[in-house]
């Protein structure tokens, strides 16, 4: 897996939740905005013009990873990310029974050319040099920067920042990790600097440092495929500019606005707060520190 870190210089719930707060009444506020206004004329079903009339599409990677899915199965409505999928469908107004996945590799999502869905849900960092073969609905997450430590470790069992005080803390240069540490945890000795993750992950496994500080879906993939006994002790305050992802859909797409609303009504009601909570702070095992 490829680290998802944004470079400084760059200036880079089950189904049922996810119904419940999917349907739930935006304010009134959301609800006379021009965009919410468009929404009920415009991106009603039979006004769409999806791959299948009356249903929604919606691609993702084979197998799809835990916490964003859960047993591998994006239908389930379980994971941060089916939960949202579905939460925006609901949004649209596709009944679960309307929506179809199919499995697309995460290269053929973003590359040139038509797509056999309408979107495509796989942890997709927006970029600009992605939008030239792609469109990209509004942010439905913001990354946040992970501390992750080993079984063992003094701060294996840190549950505040205060926990984090005495640690010594390493990052990749240059990167919203780094400056996480520096910036919110604020330790008693300075971080120790890598020229990559790689380098960082190797003095964690030989307890040069007590953690490392890593963006969230690298966290997940550090811990459960590439540490012996890795632990996620929780996520940080947001920091610099963080990394976005987005729902990919083709290239000027019809779909593009349409669902871009559903994701800021769902993010302006608090559902997407909820699911995140749900799914990447509670099941994934990914507290918030504080």
């Amino acid at each position: 897996m490829v680290s998802r870190n944004t470079l400084l210089t760059t200036g880079g719930a089950a189904l049922a939740l996810a119904a419940l707060a999917a349907c739930a009444p935006a304010d009134e506020t959301t609800a006379s905005t021009p965009s919410a206004s468009a929404s009920t004329n415009s991106c009603a079903p039979e006004t769409l013009a999806t791959k299948t009339a009356g249903k929604l599409t919606i691609g993702t990677d084979n197998p799809a990873y835990e916490p964003w899915f859960s047993d591998n199965k994006p239908s389930n409505g379980k994971g941060f990310e089916s939960a949202v999928a579905y939460a925006v469908a609901q949004r649209l107004g596709y009944s679960t029974e309307n929506v179809t996945w199919i499995s697309v590799t995460f290269n053929n999502a973003i590359a040139p050319g038509p797509k056999a869905y309408d979107f495509d849900v796989n942890e997709f960092s927006i970029t600009d040099e992605r939008k030239q073969a792609v469109d990209f609905s509004s942010p439905y997450y913001l990354v946040k920067q992970t501390v992750i430590t080993v079984k063992g470790s003094k701060i294996a069992g840190a549950k505040s920042l205060a926990d984090l005080k005495n640690a010594k803390l390493g990052a990749q240069v240059g990167t919203t990790s780094y400056q996480a540490i520096t910036d919110v945890i604020k330790p008693s000795t300075d971080p120790q600097v890598f020229n990559n993750n790689d380098d960082a992950k190797a003095a964690l496994v030989n307890k040069t440092v007590d953690g490392i500080v890593v963006d969230l879906p690298t966290a997940f993939y550090m811990t459960g495929a590439e540490l012996d006994n890795g632990v996620i002790v929780g996520q940080l305050a947001s920091v610099g500019t963080p990394e976005q992802f987005g729902l990919v859909l083709d290239k000027g797409s019809s779909l593009t606005t349409c669902v871009s609303t559903a994701v800021d009504q769902l993010r302006q009601d608090g559902t997407l707060a909820v699911l995140e909570k749900q799914w990447l702070a509670s099941t994934g095992g990914a507290p918030e520190l504080s």
